[in-house]
């Protein structure tokens, strides 16, 4: 393959491949696996890796950069409308968060810490507000359950009946701002 392929082992039991924002191959492998296997892996999976290369180039081509002015715009937006809908949300969900905070992420629109602290990228501000309401609602259900399985899922549509369809919004607001 023309990509640097980065390997990544630890002691996990399975294979992942992504593809990074300057187009490297990152495969995380158990570290029991052979360089060897985990290249012929890559060769297997080339189909999917050069459509998300292209997919990867794509979002590249069309990325949104902001200025520090429009970012710290953007913060005092995205703190407002956080902390309103996470009051709201919390309430419904009997799920407290220990803190918020708005950061500059890139990569992803919110997180929840193991100590059940939430973080939400400033880029929050810039999406439909039912699409922004998923990611509040998908990171209170992270104080319930750490993981993305069925249980996750049921805390959130409870709450977003319509989740899914709140999902592609999300996505397709990622695709239209180039983030």
């Amino acid at each position: 393959m023309e990509y640097p392929i980065d390997i990544q082992k630890s002691l996990r039991k399975t294979v992942s491949i992504s593809i990074t924002e300057d187009l490297r191959i990152r495969i995380k492998a158990p570290s029991f696996m052979a360089d060897r296997d985990i290249r012929a892996m890559a060769q297997k999976y080339r189909p999917w890796i050069e459509k998300h290369i292209a997919m990867q180039e794509k979002k590249n081509r069309n990325a949104r950069s902001f200025s520090p002015e429009e970012v710290a715009l953007l913060k005092e937006k995205a703190a407002l409308f956080v902390r309103d809908r996470v009051m709201y949300y919390s309430a419904k969900m009997g799920a407290v968060p220990a803190g918020v905070k708005i950061t500059s992420a890139a990569g992803r629109w919110g997180s929840c810490s193991g100590k059940n602290r939430l973080c939400f990228s400033y880029r929050i501000a810039l999406l439909p507000p039912e699409a922004a309401d998923y990611v509040v609602v998908h990171e209170l259900a992270h104080i319930r359950q750490k993981n993305h399985g069925p249980h996750f899922y049921e805390e959130v549509q409870k709450i977003l009946p319509d989740y899914r369809r709140r999902i592609s919004l999300l996505k397709q607001a990622q695709e239209d701002l180039g983030l």
